[in-house]
Formats: C-alpha cells, sequence, structure tokens
C-alpha cells in the first residue's frame, strides 16, 4: 500500500462536518466513498482537523493509504470526479512516507474567522460569515486578543462537550483587523480545545461592541469557568486555512 497526503478544500454549509457520523453527511465519508470507488478498496482517511458542522476549509490535510500507485495528479482528478456535485475538492495529492500522519505530524493549526460588520443583511456571504450589525471597534478586539496568547488553561473557552485530555492549550496567535466592512480574526496553535475558537471570537465581539473591556476577556480566561465565556461564534465564519508540518 502507498500513503497519500490530501490538500482539501470544502464549504461546509450542508455537512455535519469533517468526521464520519451517523447522523448526516460528513466530508470524511465524501471523500472516502470516493477513493472507494477509484482504487477498489474500503479507505478511511485521517484529517488534521475535526471541524464542525457548518465550518468551512481552504487547506484541510488528510492522508490516506491506497492499493494502487497513483499519480498525484491522476488521483486529484479520479477523486474530484467522484466526488461531485459536493462541495468538496482535493487540490493536490502527493505521495509521503508512511511516517506522515495528518493528524499526528501537524505542528501548528491556522483559523480565520471572518465577521461582516455592516447593517444589511448577508447575500453571496450567507453561511460563509457573522454577521454582526452594531459597530465593532477592531483595535480594541485585537489589543485584548492579546491578552490570550500563550500557554493557559482554556477552560472558559472550552465547549462542555469536548473530549480532550486537558484544558490546557498555547495560542500562538490571535489577532484581529478590519478591512472594510470585514473584520477577520486569524488564531494558530497546534491544537485547538472544542468550540474555542469560536467561543474566543463570540467574547472578543463583546469587547468590540464595547459591552466587555479589553480587561474583562483576560479575567473571563483566569476564571476558567465555561459560565463566563461570552456569545459563541457562529460556525459559518470559520475556516481551517491551514496546517503546517
Amino acid at each position: 500500500m502507498a500513503r497519500y497526503r490530501l490538500d482539501i478544500e470544502y464549504d461546509g454549509t450542508l455537512f455535519v462536518g469533517w468526521q464520519r457520523q451517523a447522523n448526516g453527511l460528513a466530508v470524511q465519508q465524501v471523500i472516502e466513498d470516493a477513493l472507494l470507488a477509484v482504487d477498489g478498496s474500503p479507505v478511511v482517511i485521517r484529517g488534521a482537523g475535526r471541524t464542525d458542522t457548518g465550518v468551512h476549509a481552504t487547506a484541510q490535510v488528510a492522508h490516506a493509504d491506497l492499493l494502487k500507485d497513483w499519480r498525484g495528479d491522476r488521483l486529484r482528478d479520479a477523486v474530484n470526479a467522484r466526488m461531485r456535485p459536493h462541495a468538496v475538492a482535493v487540490m493536490q495529492a502527493t505521495r509521503v512516507d508512511d511516517e506522515f500522519d495528518a493528524r499526528f505530524s501537524a505542528i501548528r493549526r491556522r483559523y480565520l474567522y471572518r465577521i461582516v460588520n455592516r447593517r444589511a443583511p448577508l447575500t453571496i456571504d450567507a453561511h460563509r460569515a457573522w454577521l454582526v450589525k452594531r459597530p465593532l471597534d477592531a483595535e480594541a478586539m485585537h489589543e485584548a486578543a492579546q491578552l490570550l496568547l500563550g500557554k493557559h488553561d482554556f477552560s472558559t473557552f472550552r465547549d462542555s462537550d469536548c473530549q480532550a485530555a486537558s484544558p490546557i492549550r498555547t495560542l500562538e496567535r490571535l489577532d484581529v483587523s478590519r478591512i472594510g466592512d470585514e473584520l477577520h480574526v486569524y488564531a494558530s496553535a497546534r491544537s485547538f480545545l472544542h468550540h474555542q475558537v469560536r467561543s474566543m471570537v463570540g467574547s472578543l465581539e463583546h469587547v468590540g461592541s464595547g459591552k466587555w473591556r479589553p480587561r474583562q476577556l483576560r479575567e473571563a480566561l483566569d476564571a476558567k469557568s465555561r459560565h463566563r465565556c461570552g456569545t459563541v461564534a457562529p460556525a459559518a465564519g470559520l475556516y481551517l486555512i491551514g496546517v503546517d508540518y
């Protein structure tokens, strides 16, 4: 068997998330079904990040062990042909050594969260961003975000159903910037807790709207209590944009 790295893009709107589940169609299932059709044997792929229902990816990474010896471009094209009309695409397929593991070899995951800050409703970006109508102060949000950097107990920003063994994570980057009507929140770490990014973004929105002072975000972190978290931002605005190895 040969191992292949798959670089994947998808619109998560109509999926129950990355991971195969009994309650609906998952991105993993669509890719595995396509690989079965082209390679001739059941395949279980491992992804770098288990994105939730409605979350998108421009740079998800997975690996698959296949029976046939494929040229990368031919594998990419064959799998993409089998995945139509689903909003999933393999951007690149590359032969890798057997030690490569899309999940455990990763040293960093990078996410983007998009907020559209305007009064008018979303049209093109419906299901692809969070519409916040009240004015947001991006500079205050960025100032507050820097207070979360480093190694901390992120229990406040951890979903109650999170299965991680520890709430300790090291947040490497959390930047907020404005481009016209859009606010972009960039986050990177080796790994994140379940709903951590969306929880941090929702709490940052409280700072941007003036409901919280920047220091209150750090106070929420230090409380180590889910009850101190602000609103959890919707899934639609979140994108997995990179995995580093």
